[in-house]
């Protein structure tokens, strides 16, 4: 059987996306727009069509996209749908060739992502563990943060695509797993970040601060942070269309608090936060922005869209 990494090395790589949400499209037309030839699935079959009639080709299941390429980037939202793009009806393991690499760039628990490495070994398909950080805007532009582990045999064939979709690729190690556990250290960090930043809005609303002047002294002060700039300028807009969704930091800060557990590691800011957006969700506020953890402290008038 042919190898990919037996292919002319002049060639570049042939690129496949799986999901194209709000990072993965980003992350499809930045390789695109690098000049690669990109292949596309997701489950929403005209958002396929559209990737497809800028510039590209969709394919109706990610095992007919992976028989056609070098390498495979997943970007879906856990490891149960990873599961199912790689080993459910019409999945991609059984159709990537020997030598392709498969990047999976979703938050997962790092001792699964080891463990996805040698499945997929067994049948001498290569792996990246590469979990992204960065927002839709970013991946759309290219500069993404991924924070990434494998062998260098796989680096060797997708760190160009790598580089594609990304202003930083950390190479992290030579196994899978310790990309994933850079990223639980980023997700604890940026859902600890979003649950204080609402706090405090919600705290100076209630205070009577207008929200405009609290958010205009805090960004310009010592305890301003990215998240609060960014996802408190959500909560000024009145607009709680998800780009990072609460139930994704109901799952993320879970993972955090899970990879934890076996060490007797404590972590009380991310239970606290992770509490925070269980209770959102609970609320029913699980497919708003995550900035909509601000809606679970009673009494505040929020402000609300300019059309509205």
């Amino acid at each position: 059987m042919l190898r990919v990494n037996d292919q002319e090395r002049s060639a570049p790589p042939r690129v496949g996306v799986v999901g194209l949400g709000a990072m993965g499209l980003g992350m499809a037309r930045s390789l695109r727009n690098a000049g690669y030839e990109v292949g596309v699935h997701d489950l929403r079959p005209e958002v396929a069509a559209d990737f497809a009639r800028e510039g590209g080709s969709a394919f109706p299941t990610p095992g007919e996209l992976a028989a056609t390429v070098d390498v495979l980037v997943g970007v879906v939202v856990s490891s149960a749908q990873t599961e199912q793009v790689l080993f459910g009806a019409g999945g991609a393991a059984e159709r990537l060739r020997p030598g392709a690499v498969f990047v999976m760039c979703s938050t997962v628990d790092p001792a699964w992502s080891a463990g996805l490495e040698r499945r997929l070994g067994e049948s001498g398909v290569l792996y990246l563990d590469a979990p992204v950080s960065g927002g839709a805007v970013r991946a759309a532009a290219g500069e993404l943060t991924m924070m990434t582990s494998g062998s260098p045999e796989a680096y060797a064939l997708a760190g160009p695509v790598l580089d594609a979709m990304s202003a930083t690729v950390h190479r992290l190690g030579t196994s899978a797993g310790l990309g994933s556990k850079v990223k639980a250290v980023n997700q604890l960090l940026a859902g600890v970040h979003i649950a204080a930043a609402a706090e405090a809005m919600a705290l100076g609303i209630k205070a009577g601060i207008p929200a405009e002047t609290l958010y205009e002294v805090i960004t310009h002060s010592a305890g301003n942070s990215w998240m609060f700039e960014n996802r408190m300028a959500h909560v000024l807009a009145g607009d709680y269309t998800p780009l990072s969704a609460v139930d994704i930091f109901v799952k993320d800060l879970g993972i955090v608090l899970d990879s934890a557990r076996p060490e007797r590691f404590p972590l009380p800011l991310a239970a606290t936060a992770h509490q925070m957006f269980l209770q959102a969700a609970a609320s029913g506020l699980g497919g708003e922005d995550d900035s909509a953890v601000i809606k679970i402290f009673p009494g505040i008038d929020l402000p609300k869209p300019e059309d509205g």
